[in-house]
């Protein structure tokens, strides 16, 4: 394993956790722990996108990214593809009567999410 896939590796397996246990803090009302859960959650973000300048810099490439199109588009389509997929969760496991709507709502989220792929690879 290269070095800079183990430092990522790490780096995310840590920003993941503490990011995942700032959302539990805010998230469940038994916690009572919501202002530690966002600084918790804050700082996994934070480790988060540092990966992204810690790789850039270990790989020999500028630090700074250039945002195009295709670059905005392709974060668009995650968000929109990962909002799609939580709310489809969200119809099926809290709101009552939803379920048939929720799974279709999630698998559309699923849907854009994997257009990702040839979006950010291409087709060859």
């Amino acid at each position: 394993m290269k070095k800079e896939n183990f430092v990522t590796l790490i780096l995310g397996t840590i920003g993941g956790i503490l990011f995942a246990i700032g959302m539990c803090m805010c998230l469940l009302p038994e916690w009572n722990a919501f202002t530690q859960g966002v600084v918790v959650a804050a700082v996994g973000a934070v480790v988060l996108l540092a990966i992204v300048a810690v790789r850039r810099k270990m790989e020999g490439k500028p630090v700074v990214i250039k945002l195009s199109g295709k670059t905005i588009g392709g974060i668009l389509l995650g968000i929109a593809g990962a909002l799609m997929l939580g709310v489809g969760m969200c119809m099926v496991m809290v709101w009552e009567g939803l379920m048939i709507w929720g799974i279709i709502v999630g698998v559309i989220g699923i849907v854009l999410l994997l257009c990702l792929i040839p979006f950010c690879k291409g087709l060859k």
